[in-house]
């Protein structure tokens, strides 16, 4: 993060802007509509200016740049069309650590404008840090489509109730969970009617209502690693939780997107290293919610999908703790999909099996002959360890060793990898690649058609031993 984003009072502080014409201009009018008490110093001025002056908004000083100038400013602003001068206001204000922005010269800019939607007192600044201004700009416009006026009069309602709320409920997260049920109420509906009188009285109603702070539990699926595969309902319960106990699975950018006052607890999870036991990852999403938390339980891929989350609802049932479970996109699905591997082509692959890698409980082997049939898509889960016996056991009931396979590792993700070759050098392909988890193994015809469908990333990196793998007709 180049620059901390701050929201400001500039209420009667004094500001410095150096230059008179139409860019200062700008600046000035974002400015005073802050309430900054203006100084500006140029050899001649915009009229604006000088109407600003005779309402008493600004003080204008017909001259130049002087570092004497700074003398008792909080921000100064250098908006000249003379590089030289810029620079010079530049070198003062650094020089005596004050905040300046040179307009358009971002390395000369200790802060930056924002583009800003405005919906007092709800404001939101967009920036790319002085590098793409107009793609800033553009994000603001479609942000102003899809934010609504009310939101002003529905924040200052609710502003003047802060107080009272604070009273009567004690605990800022039994008041979080309050005001949440406030914006999911017709308080509202009610502003966005304009019906103010009537949006205030509903809201002294839910006041008077017996708060209840029942815990509650989403199981939700974060899919495989990129964040624009979440759910709108994932990003919801997310934003919504008190708790969010997470997985390893889960990426950096997915865990970026969790209300940032939430409590974070991480149980592990991959490939050899198992942190917390499952029993004891059930104990503390109960003991959580028994304790009126809004927990949220995030996994990696789809929680019904090898992700246990059928067992940690289960735990929760003879408590009487209420759940939602909110599916995600499988890694199956996803990583496939971003490696241009359909699962299933009428002319290739007519059924799909999803597999674990992971022994059973009992040591029992799974239906390698079911699992073995040509024209069908096998995808395994956590098998890199097992790779070298899935290799065996798949080439001793029948499948061929020329047919396709595919390692994704971190599929969906910028840093997405793919290695292909043959069933017969699996095992060789994971050591050889030193792959590492998390990765998906998937085996079948389908896997050629990469070389055609292939869209996201590095291209596949192709066996370099071994048989070569053509392509399919």
């Amino acid at each position: 993060m180049q620059y901390l984003p701050l929201f400001v009072k500039l209420t009667d502080k004094p500001v410095l802007i150096v230059g008179g014409g139409s860019v200062a201009l700008r600046k000035a009018g974002t400015l005073l509509s802050a309430g900054a008490k203006l100084t500006v110093v140029a050899p001649e001025f915009a009229a604006e200016f000088v109407q600003w002056q005779q309402q008493g908004q600004a003080e204008l000083i017909n001259g130049y740049f002087s570092p004497d100038l700074l003398d008792g400013k909080l921000l100064v602003i250098a908006a000249t069309d003379n590089d030289d001068v810029n620079a010079a206001v530049y070198e003062a204000a650094t020089a005596r650590n004050m905040l300046v922005n040179t307009v358009d010269d971002q390395p000369k800019c200790g802060f930056i404008f924002p583009s800003i939607i405005d919906r007092s007192p709800i404001l939101i600044a967009i920036s790319s840090f002085g590098t793409a201004p107009v793609l800033a700009r553009r994000l603001r416009e479609k942000l102003e489509t899809l934010l609504p006026q009310h939101l002003g009069p529905l924040a200052e309602l609710v502003g003047r109730f802060r107080s009272k709320v604070k009273a009567k409920i004690s605990g800022f997260a039994a008041r979080r969970q309050f005001w949440e049920k406030v914006f999911d109420s017709d308080v509202v509906r009610d502003v966005q009617a304009n019906q103010l009188p009537q949006a205030e009285q509903r809201l002294l109603q839910l006041l008077d209502q017996p708060q209840q702070q029942a815990g509650e539990v989403y199981v939700v699926g974060a899919g495989p690693g990129d964040p624009e595969l979440l759910t709108l309902k994932a990003l919801q319960l997310m934003q919504q939780a008190d708790v969010v106990v997470y997985d390893y699975l889960v990426s950096p950018q997915i865990m970026e997107l969790v209300r940032r006052d939430a409590e974070r607890i991480c149980v592990g999870k991959k490939a050899g290293d198992h942190s917390v036991p499952q029993q004891d990852t059930n104990q503390l999403l109960i003991d959580l919610a028994l304790a009126g938390k809004k927990v949220c339980r995030l996994k990696g891929g789809d929680p019904f999908i090898f992700g246990r989350g059928g067992e940690e609802i289960q735990a929760l049932l003879p408590y009487n703790i209420a759940f939602q479970v909110v599916p995600g996109v499988t890694a199956a699905a996803g990583c496939a999909a971003y490696a241009g591997i359909p699962l299933t082509h009428r002319d290739h692959a007519q059924s799909v099996q999803f597999v674990t890698g992971h022994c059973r409980p009992d040591g029992s082997e799974p239906d390698w002959h079911s699992m073995s049939k040509a024209r069908q898509t096998l995808v395994i889960y956590m098998g890199l360890i097992k790779a070298g016996h899935i290799q065996q056991q798949l080439l001793a009931a029948g499948r061929s060793g020329d047919t396709p396979v595919a390692i994704i590792e971190n599929g969906t993700r910028p840093e997405q990898r793919i290695v292909s070759g043959t069933l017969q050098q699996l095992a060789d392909l994971v050591a050889q690649h030193q792959v590492s988890s998390p990765a998906l193994l998937v085996i079948g015809e389908v896997v050629a058609l990469q070389q055609d469908l292939h869209w996201f990333g590095q291209k596949p990196q192709a066996a370099v031993f071994g048989q070569t793998l053509t392509r399919m007709a």
